[in-house]
């Protein structure tokens, strides 16, 4: 395109034309070091970095004006031209200046590449374990349905199963997948340990060329982020370098490994932390707490934070030998005893009248909650830091359900109950447990410790995987499902036995007594990932629609029916990934071997 005034030479010159410009001196920009030969309307300058200068100057004034309007703001070069003609004008330049702006780009340096993604030595998915990843992956993100959920699975929910599984079996995930993958980690902060063990160093890889996926280079799972714990060079490098997340993921890791270790970790820097750190670096050592831990704890007792001390006299007081424990057991049995005067045995007991600077350095504190007593609330808290071990002598010799039998008077039986459930909890005591569980068959407002289905979910951790599922069971027999949600989240995975049985039977109850399956969509969640497979086939029989009843809802054999398919169709399914992972591999993962160097 030729300028007003001459052609423009070819060779190496670059033409930098003016816009309704005269071809005058003014027209050209100031000379400096020349970077190219530019003739304009007959005359000819050198292309600088004052020309560029210029550009931007004659560009940010025809935007201004076409911001403004020419007749507010008319630029320079349209001055002569007519004011009708302005605009087409302005325009013309516009366009003009924006081809010259695009031309005059100069390439920036280029950045230097990646280093290559490491090797994952851990073994190829099978190809169909491969293509369930995808399926699982991408049915995360698509649109929930508006309405009923219809028959087909919940594949989102299927994706924490799958991870599990191949975790287990020590896949990597392939390259492809990576990028949805930490997505997925990125979304539901439940799937990063998992993800991230799947997606290994390549992940890490990945993880650091983009800015939202860091959350993988912090904290645990990270798949080999952490030293090992043996590596004593590099576990102090990252305890002094290293982020809070990466810090307590090593505190942790080191104590499982070595507690005594991971104890003198924490001890080098304990003064220097922060108070909100030193809370989390202090629950750390709930992994492998032993009576070693003892001093260090004793020494927090002094912290000038009060979580740490509390945190500190709460890990003592699962020490049943500490000294707290000592300390706490005399306060408490000086609170509670027998009532020798009366007819029966009977519990009687005189709460504390203050709450001194010693039991508060032992970690009670002095002002209750709102609506809370101060004694009872001191109360509570003695009994709940006292060793269980300090009962049976106070009581004659009694065990644990003898003791929990016993009456208390004046109406303390809930506090000093429920300051006992926390004290079995928090000392994993499974023999007090089961007296305050009582039996299943007995209903919640009456049993013999607590009527609290959140207390009775904590007491049946303390005890055996198959001795909690037959406790449940039993519960869900006498008393349905209405209210055996929080029991069944305690139960070991998957639901076999008595267990899934008595919670097969209970849903058929419930269809057959007439109400809608979303009354119990809870359970039913539960049941589609924690039943066992193999109950598929006992289900089946239930998918069929029944006829319906004159007092049943309307239409809710409909919905039961295409809640029980649902059921069975995931049960499949998880039956389908289990066996899609034990597969051995029988095709190359695409983009074997290695991850390309540059994305």
């Amino acid at each position: 395109m030729n300028p007003p005034g001459g052609p423009v030479e070819k060779d190496t010159t670059t033409s930098v034309p003016a816009v309704g410009g005269d071809g005058g001196a003014d027209s050209a920009p100031a000379a400096g070091t020349p970077a190219a030969d530019t003739r304009e309307n007959g005359k000819r300058y050198e292309h600088t970095r004052e020309a560029d200068v210029w550009e931007a100057d004659v560009w940010e004034e025809l935007v201004t004006s076409a911001l403004l309007g020419t007749d507010r703001r008319t630029p320079a070069a349209l001055s002569a031209v007519a004011g009708a003609d302005r605009p087409g004008t302005l325009l013309d330049a516009v366009a003009l200046h924006t081809v010259r702006r695009r031309a005059g780009l100069r390439p920036g340096p280029a950045a230097a590449p990646p280093e290559p993604a490491p090797e994952d030595p851990r073994g190829p998915l099978p190809g169909a374990a491969r293509r369930r990843l995808d399926q699982l992956l991408a049915g995360r993100t698509a649109p929930s349905p508006a309405g009923r959920r219809g028959a087909a699975p919940d594949l989102a929910e299927l994706l924490p199963q799958w991870l599990a599984l191949a975790d287990e079996r020590g896949y990597r995930a392939p390259a492809a997948a990576l990028p949805a993958l930490l997505d997925a980690a990125r979304a539901r902060s439940d799937l990063r340990p998992q993800a991230l063990r799947l997606a290994g160093p390549r992940g890490l890889w990945l993880a650091r060329l983009n800015p939202e996926w860091r959350f993988a280079l912090r904290g645990a799972g990270a798949g080999g982020s952490l030293p090992a714990p043996d590596d004593r060079e590099g576990v102090r490098a990252l305890w002094d370098e290293g982020l809070f997340a990466e810090r307590v993921a090593l505190l942790t890791a080191v104590r499982t490994e070595d507690p005594a270790a991971g104890l003198a970790l924490l001890a080098s820097t304990w003064s220097a932390e922060r108070a909100e750190d030193r809370l989390m670096f202090l629950d750390s050592l709930r992994t492998g707490l032993s009576d070693a831990d003892e001093p260090f704890l004793e020494a927090a007792l002094g912290d000038r934070s009060r979580n740490v001390r509390a945190t500190a006299a709460e890990l003592l007081s699962a020490l049943p030998a500490s000294a707290l424990a000592g300390r706490m057991a005399g306060r408490a049995v000086s609170c509670v005893g027998l009532d020798r005067t009366a007819e029966f045995p009977t519990i009687t007991v005189e709460a504390p009248h203050e709450c001194d600077t010693a039991m508060q350095r032992d970690g009670l504190t002095a002002t209750p909650p709102a609506g809370r007593g101060e004694r009872s609330w001191w109360l509570g808290q003695l009994v709940e830091a006292a060793p269980l071990s300090c009962w049976p002598p106070r009581f004659g010799g009694r065990g644990p359900e003898e003791i929990v039998a016993l009456p208390v008077a004046d109406d303390w039986q809930g506090e000093l109950h429920a300051a006992w459930c926390r004290a079995a909890v928090r000392q994993r005591d499974a023999d007090w447990s089961r007296a305050l569980l009582g039996s299943p068959a007995t209903p919640p407002a009456t049993g013999p410790g607590t009527s609290s289905l959140a207390e009775r979910a904590q007491l049946l951790s303390t005890l055996p995987p198959q001795e909690r599922a037959l406790w449940v069971a039993s519960f869900i027999a006498a008393h349905g499902l209405s209210e055996a949600f929080q029991l069944l989240g305690v139960c070991a995975v998957p639901w076999a036995g008595p267990l899934g049985g008595a919670v097969i039977d209970a849903l058929d109850i419930a269809r057959d007594a007439g109400s809608y399956p979303w009354s119990f969509s809870g359970v039913m969640g539960l049941a589609e990932r924690c039943l066992a497979p193999e109950a598929a086939r006992q289900l089946e029989a239930l998918t069929a629609r029944p006829d319906e009843a004159e007092d049943t809802a309307p239409g809710a054999g409909g919905y039961w029916s295409e809640a029980f398919q649902r059921l069975v169709s995931t049960l499949r399914l998880r039956a389908a990934m289990r066996a899609e992972l034990t597969e051995p591999p029988t095709t190359p993962e695409p983009g074997a071997p290695s991850v390309p160097a540059h994305p």
